[in-house]
């Protein structure tokens, strides 16, 4: 169980190293037959609780977005992976899809520059990470000289 919701998961006979492999691969290929632009795989293991990859993409319409949804629910399904929940795919410019280890996140392209995800969850919020705990020791540093 996942979130509150039960997730059917890994395929029988595969390790969780080689479903989480083929769910990207699913994922990936379903989105680009679909025409999704830029799409981006972030590794989130070791910093989210909820999942172990993002998956961010970017649609040109509301109904190619919705398409991309309906259409990688399907594969997932049909791949024996099932899925958690899909949010936004009625017409928004975010649609969320949760598929267990891995979250994809469908923007037109003003909500992913909006929205930002890449530089919440990727390189940029590993270095922010680095200059609060550095720009914390100083000032524990500071405060003992004083």
């Amino acid at each position: 169980m996942k979130n509150g919701i039960e997730i059917t998961g890994t395929p029988a006979g595969m390790t969780r190293e080689e479903a989480l492999t083929g769910l990207l691969k699913i994922i990936v290929e379903s989105l680009e037959e679909d025409k999704a632009e830029d799409v981006v795989i972030m590794d989130l293991s070791g910093r989210a609780s909820f999942t172990e990859r993002m998956v961010i993409a970017t649609g040109l319409s509301e109904r190619q977005m919705s398409a991309m949804a309906q259409h990688l629910e399907r594969k997932l399904k049909e791949a024996g992976y099932g899925y958690g929940e899909t949010e936004g795919a009625q017409g928004s410019d975010w649609v969320l899809m949760d598929a267990g280890d891995v979250v994809v996140n469908l923007f037109m392209p003003e909500s992913r520059e909006l929205y930002a995800l890449e530089r919440m969850w990727g390189h940029e919020f590993d270095q922010a990470d680095e200059e609060v705990a550095i720009g914390s020791a100083h000032t524990k540093g500071q405060r003992r000289s004083s």
